[in-house]
């Protein structure tokens, strides 16, 4: 079967002929219809999150239909529609009895650690399969799998309350998932992040304030609107060390900075005037968790998550076409989400 893999760090992806995947009794073998492309897909190709092995099919952001299943498989059939959640987990250690898999001792993840969706198949564990409503596009179901699941897991990480106020730090394929949701869970006022006025166009349709960081502070700007108090929750997916520290200074009194996305790059902050002082916190959020997926996926049915914008352009299974959009990435120029339709 064809796999668009990684080779090295700083390589371009490579289509290559590989062996379809090996089925145990307890997975299922899903022909893939779609596989968006992630910022952190672009993170791995740089190193800064190491890949291992080497050659790996990238790609976590996956959904398709069950093509074979394991003899003890019993809750998914073939032609089933399902999308995957990409931490593969023991379910025994500790870790995943709290429910906390994103940790799991013997844990990998697709497209990472363990073969991704850059492929025409793949086999997963019967659990990782999550059923993907015949209302939610493949490519819609594909993101809810990283971009909107990575801000449903943050925005409960921030103790999120109705009433409060957020700030998303850039409205890209993360932040038009977090901005909704943020208004799903009770937030009073949204301000989205960013320099690209499309993307602060599509962001204010769906009820943020817009603040464009690339004309004013937007620090300086959240606080105006805010009459000087700030917000409550700020969320940074953006993953720049400017970007990081404006999230915190941008806090009220309380308020809490969720950090989502991923720099190699260390920050610098005034501990006494944007943390103490304040009693402001920093909270890390890593992944999201299987518990979660169904919420997310019954408001995307539902219409209440709209997606329908966010897949801003589809790619074949080319590796040509899948690197421009990793260069994109890097370069900070692309739309909101690219979905390789293989």
């Amino acid at each position: 079967m064809r796999a668009v893999r990684m080779v090295g760090i700083n390589q371009p992806l490579q289509m290559q002929d590989i062996p379809m995947p090996l089925m145990g009794e307890g997975d299922v073998l899903v022909r893939v219809q779609a596989a968006g492309i992630c910022h952190s897909d672009a993170h791995y190709r740089a190193g800064r999150s190491p890949v291992r092995p080497l050659p790996m099919t990238l790609g976590h952001e996956i959904a398709g239909v069950v093509d074979q299943v394991g003899k003890r498989v019993s809750t998914i059939k073939v032609g089933d529609r399902v999308c995957l959640h990409y931490l593969l987990s023991c379910g025994k250690c500790p870790y995943c009895g709290a429910g906390q898999e994103q940790f799991c001792i013997r844990g990998s993840m697709l497209g990472h650690y363990s073969e991704g969706g850059y492929a025409d198949y793949i086999a997963v564990p019967e659990r990782n399969a999550v059923p993907l409503p015949d209302e939610i596009a493949f490519e819609t179901g594909a993101i809810l799998m990283c971009s909107s699941a990575t801000s449903f897991h943050a925005l409960r990480k921030s103790r999120l309350k109705a009433g409060e106020t957020v700030a998303v730090f850039g409205a890209g394929g993360l932040g038009i998932s977090a901005i909704q949701l943020a208004r799903i869970f009770g937030a009073l006022d949204v301000f989205a992040v960013d320099i690209h006025a499309d993307k602060l166009r599509m962001a204010e349709k769906h009820g943020a304030i817009p603040v464009d960081a690339a004309s004013a502070d937007p620090v300086v700007e959240i606080r105006r609107q805010t009459q000087a108090r700030g917000v409550d929750v700020a969320l940074e997916l953006i993953g720049l060390p400017q970007t990081i520290r404006q999230a915190l200074q941008s806090l009220a009194v309380s308020g809490r900075a969720v950090i989502a996305g991923i720099s190699d790059k260390p920050i610098e902050i005034d501990t006494y005037q944007e943390l103490l002082g304040r009693e402001a916190e920093i909270i890390g959020t890593n992944d999201h968790l299987l518990a979660e997926l169904p919420v997310l996926i019954e408001l995307a049915r539902r219409g209440r998550l709209d997606l329908s914008e966010a897949v801003a352009r589809k790619v074949p299974l080319d590796a040509r076409a899948i690197n421009q959009v990793l260069d994109d990435l890097e370069q900070f120029r692309s739309g909101i989400r690219t979905v390789i339709v293989p």
